[in-house]
């Protein structure tokens, strides 16, 4: 079990997550550390919480599973479902897919990188947006597609994006 003792040296960033939200993520370990097959539950419930898992939360994790540090970097980095840095209100997703890539993907998603100030895989510093590029949305007769929180736009101009990126606050 973690316990406060042995989590209150751990510094997890300055201020980077409040106690409430700490005591939370120990909550969450100390009911399934006698559980075997534990990490994956407690990572998807750790990153539903957070909205992310930094190398801090996962030193606590590892600690608290009594599982090496190794094994919980392997399993968040393997799978793509879990993120070690912070994302946006908003996803948005350039698709790179054939279709959209000869019809003009590559032109919005400059336009987006240089909107946003961020590179693909990344998050805005006002943690507005987060950007990702995908090989196909399925819309390829909409081409070129971008997607925001799940909407999908076609027929995409980079002249078009800063008035669709409007659309979400």
């Amino acid at each position: 079990m973690l316990k406060e003792a042995e989590t209150s040296g751990k510094q997890t960033g300055p201020g980077e997550f409040s106690s409430e939200k700490l005591a939370a993520v120990d909550a969450i370990i100390n009911h399934n550390c006698m559980k075997p097959g534990a990490l994956i539950p407690v990572l998807e419930e750790v990153q539903e919480i957070l909205g992310y898992v930094p190398k801090s939360i996962q030193s606590r994790i590892a600690l608290g599973l009594g599982i090496p540090f190794s094994e919980v970097w392997g399993v968040v980095t393997f799978y793509s479902f879990f993120t070690t840095t912070p994302r946006g209100r908003h996803t948005v997703r350039c698709c790179m897919g054939t279709a959209c890539y000869v019809r003009g993907g590559q032109s919005n998603l400059e336009k987006l990188k240089s909107l946003l100030k961020i590179k693909p895989g990344s998050t805005s510093e006002d943690l507005r947006f987060s950007l990702e590029t995908v090989r196909c949305v399925g819309a390829c007769g909409l081409a070129p597609v971008i997607t925001a929180d799940g909407e999908t736009f076609g027929q995409v101009k980079p002249m078009k994006i800063p008035e669709i990126l409007e659309e979400f606050k």
